[in-house]
């Protein structure tokens, strides 16, 4: 059969042309399932690397907190400086501390007290001004036997305790700070001056920390009287 014999198409009949197959409604539906899934599993994993950052950031600064307060606890107690004008350079009465430090500007009296509040309880260091004075150092040393903890110069270093005891290393042994302990000879002799409680070698300060601060159990620091 020759070419021209072949059949011809009918005039105007467009060759059909199989049309390409798309996705199903169900096809589109599982793809989308499992997008949605791994979606929320890598949320989970970037939620999880996000909260992990934000508790280490929170230990850190709470480490770095109770590292700086310790710091002045121990400056403080370095820093004391023995004067007549004072009963005694450093006391303790059970919920506080007080002492005469030197300064650049003169001497200052610091007291470090436990105070409960919201948060269990707080460690409050109150600094008063420093003076050149015998009546102004002794103001300042029977103003800080009324403090409330609110007074200009209070700041809570630390929140979130549970108590505090306070130990003084006198007559070769730890003790209550409250303890009675060595008695210094009066600088004159026969000046008729009373004698005086010796300053102890050191002091111990042990921290309990409350439920749900971030911190656990308690904080020993012994820490050398200053001269």
């Amino acid at each position: 059969m020759t070419p021209l014999d072949a059949p011809r198409r009918a005039p105007g009949r467009a060759a059909r042309r199989v049309a390409p197959r798309g996705f199903t409604l169900v096809e589109v539906l599982v793809a989308m399932t499992v997008m949605a899934i791994m979606a929320v599993m890598a949320w989970q994993g970037v939620d999880g690397i996000v909260r992990s950052r934000n508790a280490s950031q929170a230990r850190l600064e709470q480490t770095l907190r109770l590292n700086t307060v310790v710091a002045q606890w121990e400056q403080d107690l370095a820093s004391i400086q023995d004067s007549s004008a004072v009963p005694q350079a450093l006391a303790c009465d059970g919920a506080s501390v007080r002492l005469v430090r030197r300064t650049p500007d003169g001497l200052q009296i610091v007291a470090w007290s436990y105070r409960p509040d919201d948060s269990g309880g707080a460690w409050v260091r109150w600094a008063g001004p420093a003076v050149t004075t015998a009546s102004a150092l002794q103001d300042s040393w029977f103003g800080s036997l009324q403090l409330q903890g609110s007074e200009p110069g209070s700041l809570k270093t630390l929140t979130g305790m549970q108590g505090w005891q306070v130990y003084f290393y006198q007559t070769n042994g730890w003790a209550n700070c409250q303890s009675t302990g060595n008695v210094a000879p009066p600088d004159i002799a026969g000046s008729g001056v009373r004698p005086r409680q010796a300053l102890p070698t050191g002091v111990r300060v042990v921290l309990s920390f409350a439920p749900g601060s971030g911190r656990n159990g308690e904080l020993t620091r012994d820490t050398l009287v200053g001269p």
